[in-house]
């Protein structure tokens, strides 16, 4: 595996490299971002609730 062009120069380079392009790839990688973010968002809500409870128990 080399370089995939000429010289290393960003004058060749005509259009995106984008080696998932075609393929599942794209939509997956959304899915997995949007678990993760609901993840975060459901675990810091979770948290958050749980420290209000206590605080309002004082």
């Amino acid at each position: 595996m080399g370089f995939p062009y000429e010289t290393a120069d960003w004058a060749v380079v005509d259009g995106a490299m984008f080696v998932g392009w075609g393929s599942a790839m794209p939509g997956l990688y959304t899915l997995l971002a949007v678990i993760a973010c609901a993840a975060v968002l459901i675990f810091g809500q979770r948290t958050e609730v749980t420290k209000t409870a206590a605080y309002d128990k004082r």
